[in-house]
This record gives C-alpha cells, sequence and structure tokens, in this order.
C-alpha cells in the first residue's frame, strides 16, 4: 500500500517550490489586522497575535453579506487537469457537446484575480417528491482536484431525492488565473495568501446555502475532501444550516499537516527556512479544523467521518485525534477507516467502498438531522401495501 501510495503521490512533476512570504498584503482586511511592524522579527508575533484574534472572532471573521448576482450558466464541460500530463485537447475532447448547469457569483471576499472571484459550482438539482422537503449536499473535493472531481456523488445522492452542488474551491478549474497550472495559490509557502483563500472557500460554501435557500431548499448537507474537508468543517461551525456533515480525511491544525504531509512536501520546503512545525501551525491557526470544535458543537449535526490507514498526506496520528475529539465531546459521529491511503481512496476498490459509506450516511442521516419530516426512500425502492 505505501508503495502504491508512493507511486501515486509523486506522479505529478509540476510542483513548484515558492519562496517564504508572509503576505501581510492578504491580511489587511482581516478583523484585528493593525500596524504591521517593520522588524522581521517582530512580523512572526505579529501574525501569531493576529491568527489567535481571528479565531476568538471567527465569527467575524468568516461573516460576509450575501452575494446579490447569482446566475446559472449552460457551459460545455471542461476537465481542468492539474497533473503534469494534463493535455486540455485531449482531456476535453470526450466531452465534446456535452454540457452542464453552473451556479455563478461573485465572492464576498476579493483578490487580485477577476477569474477566482467568480464562484463556480455545478449543480445536480433533483425534483423534490410531492410532500417531501428539499435536500441538497454541497460537495467540495481535494485539492488540486479536476472539474470532474466528485462528480459521480450525483448519482448517488440522487437515489435519495438529494441534489447536489459541487463547489470549485478558489484557484481551482475555471477559478485558475492563467499564471498557475496548479492550484497553489490555495496552499503555498505564502501565509496570509494562504488563510486569504481559506476563508473565501469557506464563505462561498456559505453563500452556495444562501442561494440554495432562495431555491426552496430546506435541508442542507455537505461533503468535503481533504482540503475540502478542512473547508467544510470551519463552515459548518460558523453555520446552523450545515447539519448533515461528511468529512473524507480530516486532521488537526492546517500548519501540521503542511509540515509532515507527503503531497505538501514543497510547500514546506519554502517555509522550513523561517518556521519551524510549532510556529507554523500558530501561523495557520485561524483555518485549523481542531480550533473551532466549540464553535462546531454549538448546533446539533450528524457526522460521517472517514479516515484512512496508510495516509501519507493526513498521517493517521492526527485522523485519530479527531475522532478522539468528537467522542469526547459526544458528538453525533460516525467514525471510519478504510485500509488505504490519501490518494488509493480515489482508487478501486477504495473509492467504492467510501461511496457506499458516504450514500448510506446520507440515507438516514437526513431523517436524524431533521427529524419533524418523513424519511425518504430511494428512488425505485418505494415499498407497495
Amino acid at each position: 500500500m505505501n508503495d502504491w501510495e508512493f507511486r501515486l503521490e509523486t506522479r505529478d512533476s509540476n510542483r513548484v517550490v515558492r519562496p517564504f512570504e508572509w503576505g501581510l498584503d492578504w491580511t489587511k482586511d482581516f478583523p484585528g489586522a493593525t500596524t504591521v511592524p517593520t522588524e522581521p522579527a517582530a512580523m512572526k508575533d505579529y501574525f501569531f497575535a493576529l491568527n489567535e484574534h481571528l479565531v476568538t472572532r471567527s465569527d467575524e471573521f468568516f461573516g460576509y453579506r450575501t452575494p446579490t448576482d447569482f446566475r446559472l450558466e449552460r457551459r460545455q464541460i471542461r476537465v481542468y487537469g492539474t497533473g503534469s500530463h494534463a493535455n486540455p485537447e485531449v482531456d476535453d475532447a470526450p466531452y465534446q457537446g456535452q454540457y452542464g448547469t453552473f451556479l455563478r457569483f461573485t465572492s464576498p471576499v476579493r483578490s487580485p484575480y477577476p477569474e477566482n472571484d467568480q464562484v463556480n459550482a455545478r449543480w445536480f438539482p433533483v425534483p423534490a417528491a410531492k410532500g417531501k422537503p428539499k435536500r441538497v449536499m454541497i460537495v467540495i473535493p481535494q485539492w488540486n482536484g479536476d472539474a470532474l472531481s466528485h462528480n459521480a456523488f450525483s448519482n448517488l445522492f440522487k437515489l435519495f431525492g438529494v441534489s447536489m452542488l459541487r463547489l470549485s474551491m478558489p484557484y481551482h478549474d475555471i477559478r485558475m488565473p492563467s499564471e498557475l497550472h496548479r492550484a497553489d495559490y490555495s496552499v503555498s509557502s505564502n501565509i496570509g495568501r494562504t488563510i486569504h483563500a481559506a476563508r473565501q472557500g469557506i464563505l462561498d460554501i456559505r453563500c452556495c446555502l444562501d442561494w440554495l435557500e432562495q431555491q426552496g431548499y430546506t435541508e442542507f448537507g455537505v461533503l468535503g475532501t481533504s482540503l475540502g474537508s478542512c473547508y467544510a468543517f470551519i463552515a459548518s461551525a460558523h453555520d446552523a444550516r450545515l447539519r448533515v456533515n461528511i468529512f473524507n480525511h480530516a486532521s488537526t491544525y492546517f500548519g501540521d499537516v503542511v509540515w509532515t504531509g507527503f503531497s505538501t512536501r514543497h510547500v514546506k520546503q519554502g517555509i522550513e527556512k523561517v518556521l519551524n512545525m510549532e510556529e507554523l501551525r500558530q501561523a495557520f491557526a485561524s483555518i485549523s479544523p481542531m480550533n473551532f470544535f466549540e464553535k462546531f458543537e454549538r448546533w446539533p449535526k450528524q457526522v460521517l467521518m472517514i479516515h484512512t490507514a496508510y495516509d501519507r498526506t493526513f498521517l493517521p496520528e492526527f485522523s485519530h485525534r479527531i475522532a478522539d475529539e468528537f467522542r469526547r465531546r459526544k458528538l453525533e459521529a460516525e467514525i471510519r477507516c478504510l485500509p488505504c491511503g490519501h490518494y488509493t481512496l480515489g482508487e478501486s476498490p477504495y473509492k467504492y467502498m467510501d461511496g457506499f459509506l458516504v450514500t448510506r450516511f446520507v440515507a438516514k442521516a437526513f431523517n436524524r438531522a431533521y427529524p419533524d419530516n418523513e424519511a425518504l426512500e430511494p428512488a425505485g425502492l418505494q415499498t407497495t401495501s
């Protein structure tokens, strides 16, 4: 399994080691941002203090104004691959003449890249049965996932009358600036920009909920994978509407993953001359799930957490700590461990195991999360008297 993981981890040769930057220009509109010290030695303390303030005032940090330009676009399906072997002409050829429907709106968080600020989410609506509530899952794939990643979940959720909105994270697929080949600006050695991207992704999730409410949806869930699970957890910790939660791969602190993960070894190379692991944990405290459990447990939620035994990106010891935290707080959480790794979870047979666990959970979790509503049976499986 470790050999298989290694082959998948190293198949791309286009990872770039970028120089360390504090990225102060990305933090100027953060709550608590003050006059920045000029001495490099004081910069570290400033960032640590800013993160501590953002964790304490996270409801403000992750607050926003609902966008006013929600719209649906009909657009040809494209792959937007990020691997070193990606070839748009070849990759997109099988989808010629195929179109999808996409939700677009302007993110409440602005970056220097207009294309990134236009949020993109593929829409897979399912008509609700007469007299039944309108249910929906927001899905956020992994870091550097292409535009097709996780779309197959829509067919599984459809069995239970659940619509799906598949969100592209900041700097991914159609949101990627032309200067990039990978979604490097989502996770990089630029500290301020990484926090800014996470904040943008988290608020984009909450804005999607606003649009869904406008369409009459009343029951909401979220599925996040890897980096997407980080965004999903923090969004749910700050939004009472997200009652059904699925986290594919879960970890404690953002900085710990960057420091120890094989997938982020090139990011660590740009950081390690300036910060150590403990300092990086503090520098990314404001986007670390472990710091928001008290916020997460403010509202009743149903949780499925799936982690893997041979994970070299989200080390198993971190996932075990998250699982222990769910148990310690006596939250409604189902914890499952699959005998594979971070990358092999997307390969056969493990992707089917994951799909089974997710589908089974969704089939029951909405009923538990919204006990006042009638249970939904999968389409085509209704019983007759």
